[in-house]
Order: structure tokens, then sequence, then C-alpha cells
């Protein structure tokens, strides 16, 4: 199976964008799979020839690759590919992972090590993911500041947050607290709901501007967290 083969059947194909810039967010309480849907994010966009820095903000390098080489094994044994080994290479090169500690991750100090990456022509990023963000101690001005540098720097740019089930705060168009006043820094902005059957829907808050609360027919299998069509 071609690579183009793969993207075409990737589920989350439906996340694709045309515009330059573009910045979403993955939402859900802890544990549910948010890390494992923007590895499959970033993968997908790898299969499109993009490459992609994954950001890990307080977490190691090893725990971020270790979500990639699963995800990259399920893809695998769903799907016919003459030379894995190829396929898992391709991924190694075109994906960079990086981290921070919590207290030291700001827009200045991404953009510093992004640039040194670019000027030392070393690794050219298409996309960024961000995981990891404390959204309830981050300021809309730090934000502001993270939307900047992702158009300044023609980014599709992909963030996850933790929602907390007891508290109750909810804007207008439905993205729950701790970014329930940020909602329109996003242009796209997926919940993780579970369902009683034990999966997790993806319930579209706000896809290219639309404010739908659809699923677009995607799920995320528990056991395999893979995102899958019903």
């Amino acid at each position: 199976m071609a690579y183009t083969e793969l993207a075409q059947q990737n589920p989350l194909r439906v996340l694709h964008m045309s515009k330059d810039s573009h910045m979403g967010l993955i939402m859900a309480r802890a544990g549910l799979g948010k890390t494992a849907i923007l590895a499959q994010i970033a993968l997908d966009a790898i299969l499109r020839g993009k490459q992609v820095i994954h950001v890990s903000v307080g977490r190691s390098i090893d725990k971020i690759k270790a979500r990639y080489d699963e995800i990259l094994q399920c893809i695998l044994a769903e799907h016919s590919v003459e030379r894995p080994h190829e396929l898992i290479d391709m991924v190694n090169r075109h994906r960079m992972i990086m981290t921070f500690k919590v207290a030291n991750f700001t827009r200045s100090r991404l953009e510093e090590r992004l640039n040194d990456l670019i000027l030392q022509d070393i690794f050219r990023p298409d996309v960024l993911i961000v995981d990891g963000i404390d959204f309830a101690g981050i300021t809309r001005d730090a934000l502001e500041d993270l939307k900047n540098l992702v158009e300044t720097m023609d980014l599709h740019a992909w963030f996850s947050a933790i929602r907390h089930r007891e508290d109750p705060r909810v804007s207008p168009s439905g993205v729950p607290a701790p970014c329930h006043e940020i909602d329109d820094l996003f242009d796209t902005i997926i919940l993780l709901n579970p369902q009683e059957d034990a999966t997790i829907d993806l319930q579209f808050i706000s896809h290219s501007g639309e404010h739908s609360g659809s699923s677009k027919g995607l799920r995320l299998d528990p056991t395999t967290m893979m995102v899958k069509e019903h």
C-alpha cells in the first residue's frame, strides 16, 4: 500500500486543512487519549509529506515516542505495507520530538529553538503539536502570542487541554473550562466524550468556523487508542 493510500484511509483526513496556518485543540479528561489523537494527527501529516515538531511540556521524549510506536504498530497490523521499516524510518525522519519543563515553556523559548533548527537547516516544520500546556494557568495573552507564532511561521498547530468533570463552566459555543474563554483563538476544537459502550466519541465543537457540535462519525477505540469511523 502506498503512503497516499494510508492517508486517504485515515479517519482523521477530515482535519486536513488547506489554509496556511491553523490552530486546533483536543480537550478531554485526563487519560482519555489526547496524546494518542495528537500522534495520529501528526502521522497523517507525515503521510502527506509534511514535517512535524511534537512539543511535549512536562513529559519525557521516551513516553511520547512510545505512543507513536504503539500507533504505528496498530497501523501496520491493520494495513498491508510492503516495506514497514521504510515507513517507520520515514516517520522518524519527518518527526522531531522536543521537550520543555512546564516552567520553561514560552513563545520566545519555543521560537528560539524552532529558528535554530531552521537556520541550521536541520528541520523545517510544517505542523506543530503542543501537548501538556496547563490551560488553567496560561493567560490569554500567552496564547495569543503562540497563535501569532503559528501564523508568522505558517504552521498547522494542535494543542491538548485537560477538562475537569467538576467544573461546569462552558462557552456559548459549548467549549468547557478551562478553555471556555479562549475558544475563539482556535479554528477546530474537539471534545472526547466517553460513551456507555466504552468507546469515546470525537465531538467537533468548532471546525473551520462552523459550530456544529457533531461527531463527524469518528470515535476513539479505548483498547487500541486508534480513531475509527462509525
